[in-house]
């Protein structure tokens, strides 16, 4: 390039003559034409493409390969190496791997679809599910991300749960709006069956548990075109940003509450982070975005799914390929399971039956022994066989209890063991534990006995109001009550 220049600068400036500048760089006279004409080197340009007399013939095959491939399932499409073979064994090429292997690369790199950058208005929002794996109490597990993002300010908030269904959809939302401070007035989404039942061209049939998040908070919904989730890639870029640098390697945390702490802890951190091409950080972007946003309702939404179930012969009740009991007395009944993030309430009409810390495997069995105590009263010899009383860990003083019972009233002992475990339907076990062992102590075993103890631990003594510490009450006179009424009336019954 040096060069050029300066022979171009001779010739062009200097006035030096075409002769000279041959015979001093031994160059002819089509070179020179070609210095003067352009200021810098043109690139090598072939007058013809070159032919490809082997592998010519096939590239029509394999565009129309990649093109029926559009159509099959994506895990099951051409690769080159594929596409290679069946040239040879059904088309007869006779060429090698790596002409085929770049014809494909440029056939593909021609049909990959460009796209519009897109605006993004404040207020606006972006929400989908992503996969990581985790490890919770020193299980690996695959955890459900619930992303939701605002792109005007590009603040995200990323919440983990065991699973994607309705309640974690649910939740995902209550908690992403809560650390935006504000409802988003509109939300995109793809075509999740936890909100769409069905779809109908650009209409969408939507699910009850969609309708009551969204009517709960008011926002609008936008779901995007069938297989075209690049309409929300602001959020789906998250979901793997969020992936990389936030879950590696694999986290372990005691907790599913302690993995949220720390991802709510890391989204916050991002907040003080400048975008690359925008003003001021994102904290102060989305100050600025809450005023195109919703306010949060007075009333915190509670995620959760509701189900009619029915509680089979041994009470208990399936909700999520788990089993819950329900009291003795609702067997056979049918019954409406609430389910949420931590427990699983069930209810008979408008009144919870039974409540259960939530178990998120499958084919568990949720047993609560006070259930079972009604029905053990009238069977009182299924006692040691009753699987729901196998692990409870009641203090020793009961086991004590019920050798002395039996040992006075033989097989009226055990009944009157259960009515004493019965009383811890309305007390706790550590109170009933204090009852027990005084009544041992003084030889009253009865269940009557006892419920007297227990009641009376439980009394509180009446309590004096005093002026100590309050003397601005002593100067208070208060004149004695007018009880001449009162004596009249009983005068005449005297």
């Amino acid at each position: 390039m040096e060069e050029w220049t300066e022979i171009r600068r001779k010739v062009l400036v200097e006035g030096a003559s075409k002769r000279s500048i041959y015979l001093e760089y031994g160059i002819g006279h089509q070179a020179l034409a070609r210095i003067l004409a352009n200021p810098e080197p043109p690139g090598y340009q072939m007058a013809e493409v070159r032919s490809k007399p082997v592998l010519g013939p096939h590239l029509a095959t394999i565009d129309q390969i990649l093109s029926d491939d559009r159509e099959a399932p994506p895990k099951q499409r051409h690769t080159a190496r594929r596409i290679f073979e069946r040239l040879r064994d059904e088309h007869g090429y006779t060429g090698c791997y790596s002409q085929v292997q770049t014809a494909v690369k440029r056939a593909k790199a021609y049909s990959k679809e460009a796209f519009v950058p897109l605006s993004h208005p404040p207020g606006h929002a972006q929400f989908d599910f992503g996969e990581a794996v985790v490890e919770i109490a020193g299980d690996r597990t695959k955890a459900a991300l619930g992303v939701i993002t605002l792109p005007y300010s590009d603040t995200y908030f990323l919440s983990a749960y065991p699973r994607e269904c309705t309640e974690t959809f649910q939740a995902a939302h209550v908690a992403g709006f809560a650390f935006f401070g504000a409802v988003p007035v509109r939300i995109s989404y793809d075509n999740t069956t936890i909100a769409v039942t069905k779809v109908m061209g650009r209409e969408r049939e939507l699910t009850r548990a969609f309708l009551a998040l969204e009517s709960h908070h008011l926002f609008e919904h936008h779901f995007c075109r069938v297989g075209r989730g690049n309409e929300k890639g602001h959020v789906e870029n998250h979901v793997g940003y969020s992936r990389r640098n936030l879950l590696v390697p694999v986290p372990s945390f005691p907790s599913w509450a302690a993995l949220n702490e720390y991802l709510a802890a890391a989204c916050y951190a991002d907040l003080f982070r400048r975008v690359r091409g925008k003003v001021g950080t994102k904290a102060e972007r989305l100050s600025e975005e809450r005023a195109a946003m919703l306010s949060l309702p007075a009333e915190t939404f509670e995620p959760r799914r509701v189900v009619q179930s029915h509680a089979n012969s041994l009470s208990l009740v399936r909700f999520d390929r788990n089993d819950y009991s329900v009291p003795t007395a609702y067997a056979h009944h049918e019954v409406t399971v609430l389910g949420g993030i931590e427990d699983v309430a069930i209810a008979s009409g408008t009144t919870v039956i039974a409540r259960h810390s939530r178990h998120w495997g499958k084919e568990h069995t949720t047993f609560d022994p006070l259930h079972y105590l009604a029905l053990l009263e009238r069977k009182p010899g299924a006692i040691d066989f009753a699987r729901p009383l196998e692990d409870w860990g009641l203090p020793g003083c009961f086991a004590t209890l019920r050798r002395r019972l039996e040992a006075d009233l033989g097989h009226g002992g055990t009944r009157e063991f259960i009515k004493v475990l019965r009383l811890l339907e309305n007390s706790s076990v550590a109170a009933l534990a204090r009852a027990t062992e005084a009544a041992l102590a003084i030889g009253a075993t009865g269940s009557d006995a006892i419920a007297l103890i227990l009641f009376h631990h439980a009394e509180r003594p009446v309590g004096l109001f005093s002026l100590d510490g309050h003397p601005h009450l002593k100067s208070v006179a208060i004149e004695p009550p007018d009880l001449t009424a009162y004596r009249a009336l009983t005068a005449v019954g005297s």
